[in-house]
């Protein structure tokens, strides 16, 4: 891709980003929203392949409806309230409107359909993008309505995104595919506390923005996309698979590992606010998760593909690991100690 258009795609990026997450106007919101989709799509289709070209007109046409819909919950609810302010949204179908575009934005399940496919025909660096960046003005914008939205339709939202992230990833072999269904998963997990902490809910998608950055970063310096090739990778950079196997069990959520956190503190405010079933709920169905990570980190360093005399040994590459992979990895495998510092920030 040309430099200068690269340069300008991600300049509109931090652009409508900033623009999003600044703004208390509904118009100002949706413009950042649009300048966002635009400046993406030249990123996901810069590959020329027919499955990147697919993956742009899919992201496209998703989030224009989204958009649209947003703006119908907008001028609904200045109709017939007459605020225009993102926290004033009050009327009950400007909320059910938004809870729908947000969702689609987001790949919240029922809307999830066009999630893993345009992952899957993208590179692993607009994969990054799309699984982190993109994200974040949506659920700004979900935390600054949340007061006013329907819990009850949250709650199940958030239950059938953790269960169907969990389910459809257990038969994946693209790597893309499972980080796209394990994105779904934790955002089940991001909506289900939204409304009783929503500071709990940023922190937890920091955390996972900086596990998943972590884990793409790795996986595109040992050239990973499939489960067959992460097999006969681990002779390339023996302790950055090591690494990588941290990382996606940090991501499962186990401890004594930094994604042990999130899932802890969601289930502990759960407890406090007497939803003892729900937590128990999730809490089982993030078991389905944890199988695909196990899995996925058993193909990574303690498995041989078979017939392991016929094949040829990758060459142990001698090119650095990043600098930026390194702390990303470090901090997702060894932040848990920290976290009374991080509780500091609730």
């Amino acid at each position: 891709m040309n430099p200068q258009a690269k340069l300008i795609s991600i300049s509109s990026l931090l652009l409508g980003t900033t623009i999003t997450i600044s703004s208390s106007h509904w118009m100002m919101a949706w413009t950042g929203l649009e300048i966002n989709t635009l400046a993406i799509l030249p990123l996901i289709s810069n590959p020329h392949h027919p499955r990147a070209i697919e993956a742009a007109t899919k992201y496209f046409l998703v989030q224009a409806a989204a958009s649209t819909l947003l703006l119908l919950s907008s001028t609904t609810n200045a109709l017939f309230t007459g605020q225009w302010d993102i926290t004033q949204l009050t009327h009950p179908t400007s909320c059910l409107l938004l809870t729908t575009a947000i969702s689609m934005k987001l790949g919240l399940v029922p809307f999830h359909f066009w999630f893993p496919e345009v992952l899957q025909g993208s590179s692993l660096m607009t994969s990054l993008l799309l699984t982190t960046a993109m994200k974040f003005p949506p659920i700004t914008l979900l935390l600054m309505t949340s007061p006013s939205l329907n819990y009850t339709l949250l709650t199940t939202m958030a239950i059938a995104s953790a269960a169907l992230g969990g389910w459809m990833g257990l038969n994946q072999t693209q790597i893309r595919k499972i980080l796209a269904f394990s994105s779904i998963s934790h955002l089940g997990w991001m909506t289900i506390i939204i409304i009783y902490n929503p500071k709990l809910t940023l922190i937890t998608f920091y955390l996972y923005c900086m596990m998943t950055a972590a884990t793409l970063l790795t996986l595109k310096t040992t050239k990973i996309l499939k489960l067959s090739t992460m097999m006969t990778a681990w002779t390339k950079i023996p302790s950055l698979s090591a690494t990588l196997m941290l990382a996606l069990l940090s991501l499962a959520g186990l401890p004594p590992l930094t994604g042990f956190l999130p899932k802890w503190l969601i289930i502990q405010e759960l407890t406090k606010q007497e939803m003892t079933p729900t937590a128990t709920i999730i809490a089982l169905l993030s078991l389905l998760g944890l199988f695909f990570y196990l899995r996925l980190a058993y193909c990574a360093t303690i498995t041989l593909p078979p017939n392991s005399s016929n094949y040829m040994k990758q060459w142990r590459t001698n090119k650095p690991v990043n600098t930026l992979t390194a702390t990303l990895t470090t901090m997702t495998i060894t932040l848990l100690p920290f976290s009374p510092m991080i509780l500091s920030m609730l």
